[in-house]
C-alpha cells in the first residue's frame, strides 16, 4: 500500500490489522476494525469510503463463498486551495486462500456496489438544515 497523505487513512481487520489507532466494533469480525489516523474532517471522509469497502468486501465475499482471513483499505485524497477535493483513491489488500480470479472478482463487485464511494462519485448535496 502507497504512503499517504495527511488526509489518508488505514482500515484493518483480521489477519491484517496491526498498529495502533481506534478500534471501531464491526458485524464481519469479533476484534473489529482498526482505523488510523482519524484526527480532521478530511480524514473522516476517507475513513467513510474505507470503512465502507472493507465491509462490502466481507458481505460480498460471503455471498461469493470467498474465503477471508484479513482486509486493510486505505484512502486518501486531496483539496485544491478552496477545499474543493481532486478525488479520492482507495487501495485495498485482502488476505485470501481464494484463486486469483476469484479474488479479482470480488474486487470488481465491491468497487460497484460499495454504497459510500457510489455516493459519492454521483455527487451529493450537503447543507445546512433548515435552509
Amino acid at each position: 500500500m502507497a504512503e499517504l497523505s495527511p488526509f489518508g487513512v488505514r482500515v484493518a481487520s483480521g489477519s491484517l490489522r496491526e498498529g495502533d489507532g481506534v478500534v471501531l466494533p464491526h458485524a464481519w469480525t469479533e476484534a473489529g476494525v482498526l482505523a488510523a489516523p482519524v484526527t480532521n474532517g478530511a480524514q473522516a471522509l476517507h475513513l467513510a469510503v474505507a470503512l465502507c469497502v472493507l465491509n462490502d468486501t466481507y458481505r460480498e465475499a460471503e455471498r461469493l463463498v470467498v474465503p477471508i482471513e484479513g482486509v486493510a483499505v486505505t484512502a486518501d485524497g486531496a483539496f485544491d486551495d478552496v477545499w474543493t477535493s481532486t478525488g479520492i483513491t482507495y487501495d485495498i489488500t485482502v488476505d485470501t486462500p481464494a484463486q486469483p480470479d476469484a479474488l479479482a472478482l470480488l474486487l470488481e463487485v465491491v468497487d460497484e456496489v460499495a454504497e459510500i464511494p457510489r455516493v459519492l462519485r454521483a455527487g451529493a448535496d450537503v447543507r445546512r438544515a433548515g435552509q
